[in-house]
């Protein structure tokens, strides 16, 4: 199973990342783990995408292309993955596209997490205060929104063209989003 998890910024995609890759036994590949990661021990490229994580912005196409071509390049993604804040911008889906296909692979599916955005604020904004977690404030958290609604959904358009797009209600218990979101995956696992 090679599969994208999408929707707006807290509807739950890293949750549900970890719980369906175990269900489904494959690697979840978090692009904001990965970032986070970096800022955490202040590598080079964790200093670039902190300026751009700060202001709620995306961080650039190239330094994040290159980071998801090398990890799906790792063995465990070799039989199937599931990524999770990839892609982000038109761009990056040729590029996904590209990379696929350099492995002799496709999607097989995208399952989009739908949430109401004040629900999503309210949920991330607690969430900041949890985690301290300076990406998270109100107002970047909105103006996340507001990019994800400019730059990202119009990519769920492109994947319903193509046929792998399936929609799920985010708004939720963890299991009872997870039960939803593999039900609608039910006609592509079998």
């Amino acid at each position: 199973m090679r599969m994208l998890l999408m929707g707006p910024p807290g509807a739950g995609k890293g949750t549900q990342a970890k719980v369906l890759a175990e269900r489904l036994n494959i690697p979840a590949v978090s692009t904001g783990d990965i970032f986070r990661a970096n800022v955490k021990d202040e590598t080079p490229l964790g200093v670039e995408a902190k300026r751009y994580m700060d202001a709620g912005d995306y961080v650039p196409d190239e330094v994040t292309n290159s980071m998801v071509r090398d990890r799906l390049s790792e063995a465990d993604a070799g039989e199937g993955f599931l990524l999770d804040g990839y892609p982000r911008t038109l761009a990056q889906v040729g590029t996904l596209d590209d990379i696929l296909a350099e492995h002799g692979h496709k999607l097989d599916a995208v399952v989009a997490l739908v949430a109401d955005i004040e629900v999503l604020v309210e949920r991330m904004t607690k969430r900041a205060h949890i985690e301290g977690r300076t990406d998270d404030s109100e107002e970047v958290v909105r103006h996340r929104q507001d990019v994800y609604t400019a730059e990202t959904k119009p990519l769920l358009q492109v994947y319903a063209q193509r046929g792998l797009l399936v929609e799920v209600n985010g708004v939720g218990e963890i299991d009872e989003v997870s039960e939803r979101v593999l039900a609608a995956l039910k006609p592509v696992t079998e």
